[in-house]
């Protein structure tokens, strides 16, 4: 019970910092996916870096406490989540009509 409430909360985190990294993006790494004379699709990773960054953090804090095979698991599987569903509500996609 304690590993799925850590889940849905690591999930509910990196969902935060992929809508927050796309919306406002600090580093500004944008990819053009196409282009036309009336409009272009960019996306902005920010909010992918962001979450991968963030996900890193947490596996260190988790390896300090020596919790890496109850951990580990559970914060990958939070972490494809929130990609997913991130991505799926398109967070970081752009399109610039002219």
């Amino acid at each position: 019970m304690k590993n799925f409430f850590l889940l849905c909360l690591q999930f509910v985190v990196f969902l935060i910092v992929f809508a927050a990294g796309s919306l406002f993006p600090p580093f500004r790494i944008e990819h053009v996916l196409a282009a036309t004379p009336t409009f272009t699709h960019i996306f902005v990773a920010d909010g992918l870096v962001l979450m991968v960054a963030l996900y890193v953090l947490i596996v260190i804090a988790e390896a300090l406490m020596k919790r890496l095979l109850k951990g580990i698991p559970w914060t990958t599987l939070a972490l494809i989540l929130a990609a997913v569903v991130g991505l799926y509500l398109k967070f970081g996609f752009i399109t610039h009509e002219l």
